[in-house]
């Protein structure tokens, strides 16, 4: 099914948008054409998947839902650019850059376009910028909890697949391995980062679900091991 026709699917069974369908629909559309070239563990179905838990989240601890969805929507549009410099360029600092100009083509409030850059410059796993809002930790959470647990061991495979590494790599010293190459292994993303997360999260329901997505990390790549041995 197009992605356009999932999308309208969704909206019309959703029962709250913050930003009302149609910007929504239109914001979505936006950022998929920035993502859809990424495919693979940073495609739409990733943003859209970080959206609806960031609502979640934010329902629960009274944010500002409306933020919250343009910033979880908006959040890896400038993936690609990091994507093609190998991680030359963040993708958050990018990101918040070209957000803050689709938003003012759309007639954001210039209070509210702020609120949403601060959210995506700040989301970034790697990095020293610490979120400074309630609407910024969620969005952290939200796309952390997408890169562990189950959803979390996909994507780690694909994007393997996607630098052209191995199923596993037994053999190296992850110390002295690389991102971004042959050696950059779901396992190796595990051992150096996944294994992490749930020690970074910032709001307690996302402290909650990352322990529990943890717990299975854990079983899993200790299956992994014992069949590869």
């Amino acid at each position: 099914m197009p992605f356009a026709a999932v999308l309208t699917q969704e909206l019309a069974e959703a029962v709250e948008l913050p930003l009302g369908a149609e910007m929504t629909a239109r914001l979505t559309l936006m950022a998929a054409a920035f993502c859809d070239e990424e495919g693979g563990c940073h495609g739409p179905d990733h943003s859209a998947r970080v959206h609806r838990t960031a609502l979640f989240i934010g329902r629960q601890l009274g944010a500002r839902l409306d933020v919250l969805s343009a910033a979880a929507l908006l959040h890896d549009i400038g993936r690609r650019h990091e994507t093609e410099t190998r991680g030359g360029i963040c993708h958050a600092d990018k990101g918040a850059d070209l957000a803050q100009e689709i938003l003012a083509e759309l007639a954001f409030p210039a209070e509210t376009i702020e609120l949403i850059v601060q959210c995506i410059a700040t989301h970034r796993y790697r990095d020293a910028k610490r979120p400074q809002s309630l609407e910024a930790e969620i969005l952290f959470d939200a796309d952390k909890l997408d890169s562990v647990g189950a959803i979390g061991i996909g994507r780690a495979f694909l994007f393997a697949g996607q630098v052209g590494a191995k199923l596993h790599n037994e053999n190296s010293d992850i110390r002295n391995t690389d991102s971004y190459s042959v050696e950059d292994t779901a396992y190796r993303e595990f051992k150096v980062k996944l294994c992490k997360v749930k020690d970074r999260m910032l709001t307690s329901e996302g402290k909650r679900l990352a322990k529990e997505r943890h717990a299975f990390m854990e079983v899993f790549f200790e299956r992994l091991e014992r069949e590869i041995g």
